[in-house]
């Protein structure tokens, strides 16, 4: 087998981060394409537009700031003391002094199944939320690499990032319906030439829709190779968070916490699937192949 050549933590960081605003410049792109070509209708259904783009920015900025909250509900995630767990409540505070950032709050999800997540659109607003099965299957050093990777989501503001790029796509596949019924309800009173030319833009949208959430899994793929990295200079040990990726990954046990509206939170999907499954999914996950994960990290 053909060996990995070695990298440093800081070339994985500066690589993914390019990546990224590579990715998110491909947005901006795609929406500004977008626009050029409904500027040539704003005269007739400006209105409508704009009552698009109000709905979406207030909904986005809702759901920005109760996100949080509503994900620990949701998840049935407590509150962790520290006589309760001292040896999370004293990583998770040594983890966030080296990364410079506020002590996230802990929370305890009370199922077998291992598995962790961060959330809170900032710093001063995060909480790190691990399962009891976490807890009870991993040992201290694959804990930490775990609690590493999240308080690096939140030291990277990978959750605001993400919550743009959410916000983009979702503008796209808005603007895409909107064309569509233009094109349909208000074809009849139309030229046939401006119909036809408004159903054409109408495709076109849906088509960069489609790439547009491809683009916003990317981002996540992207800031999950982004958090290993910067997990692993934290700790200055990639195996801990390897060894744990691994347990985490082949463990069977179901969550029945878990939901298709927090599943790319967790640092592995927790639904599991097959391996036709998952190779045929590659390009539709908001996680990475955790085996590629865990390569890159043996090669640090």
């Amino acid at each position: 087998m053909q060996q990995r050549e070695r990298i440093s933590f800081f070339d994985a960081i500066a690589a993914n981060k390019r990546r990224t605003w590579l990715l998110m410049g491909m947005f901006v792109a795609l929406l500004t394409a977008l626009g050029y070509a409904f500027d040539r209708f704003t005269a007739q259904t400006g209105d409508v537009f704009l009552g698009f783009v109000v709905f979406a920015f207030v909904w986005t900025l809702i759901s920005y700031y109760a996100s949080a909250s509503v994900t620990l509900a949701i998840s049935g995630a407590r509150p962790v003391n520290r006589e309760e767990y001292p040896f999370l409540v004293n990583t998770l505070e040594g983890l966030a002094i080296a990364a410079n950032i506020p002590v996230p709050k802990l929370y305890m999800i009370d199922t077998p199944a291992p598995n962790a997540f961060a959330t809170g659109r900032d710093p001063q607003h995060a909480a790190v939320a691990v399962t009891r099965g976490l807890v009870e299957r991993l040992n201290r050093q694959e804990i930490e690499g775990v609690l590493a990777h999240e308080v690096s989501h939140i030291a990277n503001y990978d959750i605001r990032i993400q919550t743009i790029a959410v916000m983009l796509a979702g503008f796209i596949v808005l603007l895409a319906d909107l064309l569509f019924r233009l094109s349909f309800w208000g074809g009849r009173g139309r030229r046939r030439d401006e119909g036809g030319s408004l159903l054409i833009l109408a495709l076109i949208s849906y088509i960069a829709a489609f790439f547009a959430n491809l683009l916003k899994l990317a981002i996540s793929r992207e800031r999950e190779y982004l958090a290993d990295a910067t997990a692993a200079m934290l700790t200055r040990n990639p195996e801990g968070l390897a060894s744990a990726l691994e347990k985490i990954a082949l463990d069977p046990t179901p969550m029945p916490q878990a939901s298709e509206a927090t599943a790319h939170l967790y640092i592995v999907n927790p639904f599991k699937k097959g391996a036709l499954a998952r190779t045929m999914a590659t390009l539709f996950s908001t996680h990475p192949p955790t085996e590629e994960r865990i390569a890159r990290l043996r090669s640090m």
